[in-house]
């Protein structure tokens, strides 16, 4: 396998700004010579956690929660951005808190996985959550999440569920359930 040198990087700029998103423009040249133009979400520099909480009765808890980018409901893990300052496992925490009114004694990192790596620098770290305890952090959400309780032991049917189709998701689950599988 040829190990290749990274690209050189001739210019940056900003083409498109939004109030959440920057697109950035980078001027690339190759080791064998090619110049190519990649566009890219600007980094922010700010990672992301997704937590699979599991409740001592043996209960998945998710969440439904409108997505804009498929604009409808979808059934997924709690999640959210690392804010300045924070750990992945405060985030994690604080994220429970906020979204499914949970926290978690134990949060095990499962792994850190990135989306479209090609347009995406963003890195999610995932976690599986035990020993919860009721404790509730007001959250940013434009209306009340719904917790849905899904058996652990079902959790296979879980994938085939038409609303359970996020791909961060569905590595999470695919990772706590191995996590979990090691445990016993």
């Amino acid at each position: 396998m040829a190990k290749h040198k990274h690209p050189e990087i001739l210019s940056k700029s900003v083409v498109a700004q939004s109030r959440l998103f920057a697109i950035e423009s980078l001027e690339l040249r190759f080791s064998n010579g090619e110049e190519r133009t990649y566009e890219r979400m600007k980094p922010s520099h700010r990672g992301g956690v997704m937590i699979v909480p599991v409740t001592a009765e043996g209960d998945l808890l998710l969440i439904r929660e409108y997505a804009a980018g498929t604009e409808r409901y979808e059934l997924g893990f709690p999640k959210g951005l690392i804010d300045p300052g924070e750990t992945p496992e405060q985030a994690a925490n604080r994220e429970l808190k906020e979204e499914i009114g949970m926290g978690a004694d134990k949060l095990l990192p499962l792994k850190q996985v990135v989306l479209a790596p090609s347009y995406f620098s963003s890195q999610m770290t995932l976690f599986l959550g035990q020993g919860l305890y009721p404790e509730r952090l007001e959250g940013d959400e434009p209306e009340e999440l719904e917790v849905v309780k899904w058996p652990l032991n079902q959790a296979e049917e879980l994938l085939t569920h038409l609303d359970f189709c996020e791909a961060r998701s569905i590595t999470a689950l695919m990772f706590a359930l191995r996590a979990l599988a090691e445990e016993r």
